[in-house]
């Protein structure tokens, strides 16, 4: 499966920029800078776009969140770009700062821009590169916490999330989502503990558990 479309979401303006809602941006520009691609303004597409390897779009609606399907679905109909070819990026209430998944179809649960882009597109099924923000803790709370930026420590996770998808990147661009979904759900390994006193008899860890043994 290939991807022919990478839709980061976000308000547009200074005013937006450090936005939590703003995350599906700070990831577009993070792959523009990746790949050396530069975006341009494309009125008739609503949307700043840069062309990456592959003839793959990269886009950031100029339309305010609420209106994301315009650019997406403008450029899906005029490309004859299928759904299950677009990936789009956005902020996830639902994973704390840190947390990042790819994950194909489902709900919008509520995520206005992703709403819009389904109706735009006639259907759900479209990946999603979720980035967790997290949640205020109640409802009547969200509209605000996402138009803020987050605390330092929770822009530091965020950040170090959108590295870890732009790490699987090369593999999104390659169409390799399946490979991509593995990687990038795979909690990678603690370093084991530095020894802190002698070395146990006959090799054995302290406690009796084994460290440095291969699985058979």
């Amino acid at each position: 499966m290939a991807i022919k479309l990478i839709a980061g979401l976000g308000n547009p303006g200074r005013k937006h920029e450090r936005d939590r809602h703003n995350a599906g941006f700070w990831f577009a520009e993070r792959l523009a800078g990746r790949e050396r691609a530069s975006f341009r303004a494309e009125p008739k597409y609503h949307a700043q776009t840069a062309r990456l390897p592959g003839e793959i779009w990269l886009v950031m609606p100029q339309t305010y969140m609420n209106l994301s399907g315009k650019a997406v679905g403008a450029l899906a109909r005029f490309y004859k770009i299928q759904p299950d070819e677009v990936l789009v990026a956005h902020d996830e209430l639902d994973f704390p700062p840190g947390t990042v998944k790819l994950k194909l179809g489902g709900g919008v649960a509520g995520h206005n821009g992703l709403k819009d882009i389904a109706a735009q597109l006639g259907t759900h099924g479209f990946w999603r590169l979720r980035i967790g923000i997290g949640h205020p803790g109640d409802k009547d709370l969200v509209a605000d916490y996402v138009l803020n930026s987050p605390s330092p420590d929770d822009r530091a996770l965020i950040d170090e999330s959108i590295e870890r998808g732009l790490e699987v990147a090369p593999l999104i661009l390659a169409g390799d989502l399946q490979a991509a979904t593995m990687r990038l759900h795979t909690k990678k390994k603690p370093l084991p503990d530095a020894p802190t006193g002698g070395a146990a008899p006959n090799g054995a860890a302290s406690g009796g558990a084994s460290t440095g043994g291969t699985t058979p």
